[in-house]
């Protein structure tokens, strides 16, 4: 793999303690990588710390950017970095020709620079690999909220996931393991029988106003507005609140206040609470999907 990557030049925009040990791994199969949004002391030795976004996508062959990705004016998630890191057209126009943009999700206009400026973005929020493992410190966090927010135990609690995606099975089955009785609000009818097998109750969305009754917990990973102000009116007034999906979440959080429930918006929980399991993850992800894309561009040049 190293001798695939030599020479490679690679921008990382931004970030956390993950694309710290992302950036490790880089440098050790023989990136040359420019960082921008972490301070020198914090990088492997070997990258290469530059003081704007411009030049270090400037001839950049693959671009990195957080999981998170950027907010709709381009502002880019950086924990570290002291001053607001934006990226920018004029950045992305700079790139190398068919450069490799690696994001977590893509705003609108980010795939609208990919068609202008002919790079290829790859978007890797959704792919198995990443959001199967990552669903584990997803499941154990919202857990560890849910034991901290609330004076009672996990085991014996009533609790509703909603949603039955990657994270929302782990947690369903972390859940149950601990003792809670588990309620599965989804669409599919699929879902709910493996919801059912595991030994969990079942519930179509249509029921969900009778459901948020009579439960202690109620875990949201639907990244649409699910847990409404005529959802929100019916539920217990002790109930808990965590939703997990990606900002701005699937609770409207302005009636759950008037309501008098505590609601938590809780997005990104592998990075805040096992950054370097899912480090590691990206870590052994990023580089193989890089050799590949690279590795089919270059069958691409040969057959043509």
């Amino acid at each position: 793999m190293s001798s695939v990557l030599s020479g490679t030049k690679i921008a990382v925009l931004g970030g956390d303690e993950r694309e710290l040990i992302l950036i490790s791994e880089l440098v050790k199969m023989g990136a040359t990588v420019a960082v921008v949004g972490f301070p020198k002391g914090k990088m492997a030795h070997g990258a290469s710390p530059v003081n704007s976004v411009e030049e270090a996508c400037k001839e950049a062959e693959v671009l990195i950017l957080p999981l998170p990705g950027t907010n709709q004016e381009g502002v880019i998630r950086a924990v570290y970095a002291e001053e607001e890191i934006r990226l920018s057209e004029k950045a992305c126009s700079s790139l190398a020709p068919n450069a490799l943009v690696i994001i977590g999700s893509a705003r609108q206009y980010l795939k609208d620079w990919a068609q202008k400026y002919a790079f290829i973005l790859l978007e890797i929020i959704e792919m198995d690999e990443i959001a199967i493992m990552n669903s584990i410190p997803t499941a154990e966090g919202a857990i560890q909220i849910a034991m901290e927010e609330t004076p009672i135990t996990i085991h014996g609690s009533k609790s509703c996931v909603v949603g039955f995606g990657r994270v929302a099975i782990t947690l369903a089955r972390l859940l149950k393991a601990m003792g809670s009785d588990v309620t599965v609000v989804a669409r599919n009818e699929g879902q709910l029988a493996r919801a059912y097998e595991m030994g969990c109750r079942k519930s179509l969305f249509s029921e969900l106003l009778e459901v948020i009754k009579h439960n202690d917990i109620v875990f949201n990973t639907v990244p649409s507005m699910v847990l409404d102000r005529k959802i929100l009116r019916y539920a217990n007034p002790d109930t808990l609140i965590i939703d997990l999906a990606t900002q701005p979440g699937g609770t409207d959080f302005e009636a759950a206040n008037e309501y008098g429930l505590k609601a938590i918006l809780a997005p990104g929980l592998p990075g805040k609470v096992a950054p370097v399991y899912a480090g590691r993850i990206l870590a052994e992800v990023i580089p193989r999907l890089i050799i590949n894309e690279m590795t089919r561009m270059n069958k691409n040049i040969l057959f043509a």
